[in-house]
């Protein structure tokens, strides 16, 4: 079994070596795996987008139960003080390969982030572990394969957990949560905790995800198809930096012959309808950020098996781990029908599927409220030229009717 499983190893080696052998040589390649991305004190996203923007913005460190160092921001409008801040506070949680940078990436009459601060709430900035903007680990350093070790279900269970809590902790009130792709299934799984869920005030979930049967997006299937996320593993890549030589040696290997990439944004997200074109370079300056490698298998473990559950590590391991031999799913009919949700997805969305967010909508014990945009991508609720009078304002109207205090925001 041992001599199998290291034959495996050594044909895919050769495979992904012989694969970016036109572009990199091997030992530059071997390099990048475990180069890091040294982090000057004032490179912040406060310093980067948001004070420059001229809203106040302060940084707080945030030491998961497992001992990530998340970085989480909190904003206030232009003409506002943070250490008296108000209104209400709400969490902003970005989606895969994305940091909180997300949030803040157009002009503040476009960004999400700025908006929510201009109306008077207390804007929290959450930035995962391995992102950008968070600062490690208290023992582990990035090249060591054990800080690469967890899935979305830490990201759910502990990052996005501890974050709540802290800010809970802060503001002594319960928070609003808004997410966005990955954003959203680290929101459900952790809305199935009734510690965390207590916290939690209503929640908005922009291309909301607990299911991925039904993904249509051409180059995300041909990455699924090739078994990738096995291979990448299989090789000892932990760490998922498509901004590094080999991942965009990668990408080119999937686009080649097999998908049409001229637009590689519609091939993994589906067409966004309103997505501003002329600011791609800028973009680019912040995503993607790195992810693990097991994160992507376990995305892929959903899409291959329509299942929203743990992670699966094989019968015997998750026998080990669980006590069962399949992973534990996380019941969404646990979220409490007491939750206010509000949704909102779009028509030309190859990742969040309409046919996949029914199923979850079966499965929810309450009835959220829902906005459907029939034109909008998977990108557009995030970067859309027209996402503040359709999407945010519809939210913040949500967030309105239900926040205790609605009339001081």
């Amino acid at each position: 079994m041992a001599k199998s499983m290291a034959a495996v190893v050594v044909v895919v080696r050769s495979f992904l070596l012989c694969l970016f052998s036109s572009q990199i040589a091997a030992a530059q390649f071997a390099a990048t795996l475990t180069s890091l991305r040294p982090r000057l004190p004032n490179d912040t996203l406060c310093n980067h987008l948001i004070l420059p923007a001229g809203y106040p913005c302060s940084e707080h460190t945030v030491q998961t139960k497992d001992g990530y160092l998340l970085a989480l921001h909190r904003v206030s409008s232009r003409t506002g003080n943070i250490s008296e801040q108000q209104g209400p506070p709400v969490l902003l949680q970005h989606g895969l390969f994305m940091g909180g940078d997300a949030w803040f990436l157009d002009s503040p009459e476009q960004s999400l982030g700025f908006i929510l601060a201009d109306h008077g709430f207390d804007v929290w900035v959450g930035n995962v572990r391995g992102t950008r903007w968070s600062h490690g680990h208290v023992s582990l350093s990035e090249k060591d394969k054990e800080f690469w070790d967890w899935s979305w279900q830490e990201l759910a269970l502990h990052d996005l957990a501890d974050m709540i809590c802290y800010i809970n902790s802060i503001t002594n009130t319960k928070i609003f949560v808004v997410g966005h792709s990955q954003g959203t299934i680290m929101s459900l799984a952790a809305f199935t905790q009734p510690d965390i869920v207590e916290m939690v005030e209503a929640a908005a979930l922009l291309c909301p995800i607990s299911y991925l049967g039904h993904v249509s997006a051409p180059f995300v299937l041909r990455m699924v198809n090739m078994h990738l996320d096995q291979m990448i593993l299989a090789m000892g890549i932990h760490e998922l930096n498509f901004r590094s030589d080999w991942g965009i040696n990668l990408v080119d290997s999937i686009c080649d012959g097999h998908v049409d990439c001229n637009d590689l944004l519609s091939s993994i997200t589906g067409k966004n309808c309103c997505f501003n074109n002329s600011r791609v370079d800028f973009y680019l300056e912040y995503e993607p950020h790195p992810s693990s490698s097991k994160n992507l298998r376990h995305l892929f473990q959903m899409i291959r098996k329509d299942t929203f559950s743990k992670y699966d590590y094989g019968l015997f391991k998750n026998l080990k781990l669980y006590g069962q031999l399949k992973p534990p799913i996380f019941d969404l009919g646990h979220i409490p029908k007491s939750l206010p949700l509000w949704i909102a997805y779009g028509g030309n969305d190859d990742l969040a599927d309409v046919t996949d967010l029914q199923h979850t909508l079966k499965e929810l014990q309450s009835k959220p409220e829902l906005l459907y945009l029939e034109n909008y991508g998977h990108v557009d609720f995030l970067l859309s030229v027209n996402a503040k009078k359709d999407v945010y304002d519809h939210m913040i109207r949500f967030f309105r009717s239900w926040g205790k205090s609605s009339s001081s925001y």
